[in-house]
């Protein structure tokens, strides 16, 4: 009996940390065994719902652990949780509804498939828009379809989204020329209803048509903001002026007109500084030795009437392992060094496995912050730049509050905060456990030492010049970033330490964005400047997400726009941009918006004719896409047969393309 009650506790536990023992969600495992097929691709579910630990037992952000596909349920919570280093797909009515990238908005009526590493992959090359998806709770498999009806329903969500960007701007106050937006719209419309009504053969033809009109469509429907900041985080790679003047006009020639330049990283400079050299370290990057990058950068964008702000690694060092190399900040001064609860005692830096696996230093240390305020007052006597952007001005992340390893994974634990501390308030945070006062107090000095070193660089910043803008890179979501980062920003901002932030917003879905960007602005003083930081491109999102997000920062009335990172800023988005969005108007176009031969005035008035006539189209295309639904939802058996070859699930009687056909046969 006892070995009967083990297997049982066994199986259990298995369930509980795998989030498997329970499905209330009713997902659509059926497929119409009618539906003409472009494309089907199968993997495995590694988890769905995951709590406490990942599917193999850590606890990654999100519980989504390395190579891992797992499935997000409204059972989950509000958002999947998740970091920047994977992607995401939102699922609404068994169709994907958008491209997501990290800690993704969890849709009541749908779910979130997220993975990273080659669970990444496989969505990034199998789960388009309009995608069908069949997840198999039992057997933990997930299956992407590609029908005619994919299409279709790409390019009517797109063809409503110029719509409504339209229509936004015709109310506004701001020069716009709608034109070529009115024409590729009109195109796009044609070639839908071509695809509706066509054979399922053709059916791809017009409908990728009508998306790519589309495109092209909302690539002009966003206007020029003359005075809104446009930027780009920058990690310079130039060796010689002439390199750094072809970057600079590229993004130019993108719109853009502020750079953040990283100047000091992995406690290095790209200058030769005086400061490292002072306290014995290197004094320089190698690569940049023999030049200063830092001045022709700067004399050089203000050539071209572009900003440059430096963008400052606070209290990060880097990922390489300071045991093999002897002048490395860490082992040059060791008591320097970040360090866990769990691992306090433990001699040598401590690497964070959630960031990078990368080193930290100890924000409470007062030697540390006179040796950050020292390189940040050289650089501004020096260079003069036009602003300072403090990244990773926080504690190293830690796991969720909830996590059963909240506690043990918790940063700060030096032997100079702890003397401090217990000096203060009579205990040693080693004592202290969670939820308990003494925690919060715990809590609130640490987040109080970043904020003081915040405090401390807008001072010196202030007495040197008025001119510099102070701007921090912060996390959305203020009670996380207290719990997981001791980030406070939100007391920089009422305290006037700061004028901006540059929040991160690690997704490429507009939802998920705009909520991220709403906390930021709630928890912030109305005179904070809000650059919105977009990740879209890093994410490998599509062109659309970049161009929704810098509309999205608009509607909250964010101050601007910086792009992470002019690495992954490619030639593809800097055309979408440049398009429109970031491109002023012609001369000759002015004159036409001041003689009225282009107003926002005609633009309502065929917009309110154009809209109700879609909404006619609408009920053709939707009663096309519903008679798909209701032939898939008679369908009483589960998809069954299984290829093992290639992995794919499929019913005897469904229609597959002459291609996909071709392609099985091989096989």
């Amino acid at each position: 009996m006892n070995k009967f009650l083990k297997i049982i506790i066994s199986i259990l536990l298995i369930c509980l940390f795998t989030g498997n023992f329970a499905f209330s969600y009713d997902f659509e495992n059926t497929i119409s065994n009618k539906e003409y097929i472009y494309k089907n691709s199968s993997t495995t579910i590694n988890s769905i719902n995951p709590g406490v630990y990942d599917a193999a037992g850590n606890t990654y952000p999100g519980y989504r652990g390395v190579n891992q596909l797992v499935i997000y349920t409204p059972e989950y919570g509000k958002k999947t949780g998740t970091n920047e280093f994977g992607t995401e797909a939102i699922v609404i009515n068994g169709y994907v509804t958008s491209i997501s990238g990290a800690d993704s908005l969890i849709p009541y009526n749908g779910f979130v498939i997220s993975g990273h590493g080659r669970a990444k992959e496989w969505i990034n090359q199998n789960v388009t828009i309009g995608a069908k998806i069949v997840v198999d709770p039992y057997l933990k498999t997930i299956t992407s379809y590609i029908t005619p009806e994919s299409y279709i329903f790409e390019a009517n969500e797109k063809i409503k989204e110029i719509f409504s960007l339209m229509k936004y701007y015709a109310y506004r106050n701001v020069p716009y020329d709608y034109t070529t937006s009115v024409e590729y719209l009109q195109k796009s419309k044609k070639a839908l209803m071509q695809a509706v009504r066509g054979s399922k053969e053709v059916s791809k033809k017009h409908s990728t048509a009508a998306i790519e009109n589309a495109d092209i469509a909302i690539e002009n429907a966003i206007p020029y903001y003359e005075n809104e900041l446009k930027g780009v985080w920058l990690r310079p790679v130039e060796k010689n002026k002439k390199e750094i003047e072809n970057t600079l006009d590229e993004l130019e020639e993108a719109g853009i007109n502020t750079i953040f330049l990283e100047t000091y990283y992995h406690a290095k400079t790209i200058y030769p500084s005086n400061v490292l050299e002072r306290y014995g370290l290197t004094n320089q990057r190698q690569e940049f030795v023999g030049f200063d990058p830092l001045m022709i950068w700067i004399t050089e964008a203000h050539k071209r009437n572009m900003k440059l702000y430096i963008w400052f690694e606070s209290f990060y060092v880097g990922n390489d392992n300071p045991n093999y190399n002897p002048i490395h900040i860490l082992n040059v001064y060791p008591q320097w060094a970040n360090t866990t609860k769990e691992k306090y005692a433990q001699k040598g830096p401590i690497s964070s496995a959630i960031e990078h696996n990368g080193y930290f230093l100890d924000p409470a240390n007062p030697r540390v912050q006179d040796f950050l305020l020292a390189l940040i007052d050289e650089i501004i006597t020096k260079y003069e730049p036009d602003g300072i952007n403090l990244d990773y001005i926080r504690y190293p992340q830690t796991v969720g509050k909830n996590s059963s390893n909240y506690e043990n994974a918790n940063w700060g634990y030096t032997q100079y905060a702890r003397d401090d501390f217990k000096a203060l308030y009579n205990i040693d945070p080693i004592e202290i456990k969670k939820g308990t006062p003494e925690w919060e107090t715990w809590a609130k000095y640490r987040q109080g030492k970043i904020s003081d070193f915040v405090r401390m660089v807008s001072e010196m910043v202030n007495k040197k010049s008025s001119k510099i803008n102070i701007t921090a890179v912060i996390f959305p979501d203020r009670q996380k970033s207290l719990d997981t980062k001791m980030q406070d920003w939100k007391t920089w901002s009422y305290k006037n330490y700061v004028n901006g932030f540059t929040p991160l917003l690690l997704s490429c879905d507009y939802a998920t964005a705009k909520s991220l960007l709403q906390d930021i602005k709630n928890n912030s003083n109305p005179f904070t400047n809000i650059y919105a930081g977009i990740f879209v491109s890093f994410m490998n999102g599509s062109k659309d997400d970049m161009l929704k997000q810098i509309h999205m920062s608009r509607q909250l009335d964010a101050r601007g726009v910086v792009i992470f990172d002019y690495n992954h800023f490619t030639k593809d988005y800097m055309n979408v941009v440049s398009q429109s969005a970031f491109k002023p108007l012609s001369d000759k176009t002015l004159k036409k918006i001041k003689s009225g031969d282009i107003s926002n005035m005609k633009l309502q008035k065929y917009l309110d004719k154009a809209v109700k006539d879609f909404y006619m189209e609408e009920m053709v295309i939707n009663q096309a896409l519903n008679q798909k639904q209701e032939r898939r939802k008679s369908q009483e058996n589960k998809l069954k047969q299984i290829n093992n070859s290639n992995n794919y699930y499929y019913k005897k009687e469904i229609i597959l393309s002459p291609e996909l056909q071709q392609g099985m046969n091989k096989k």
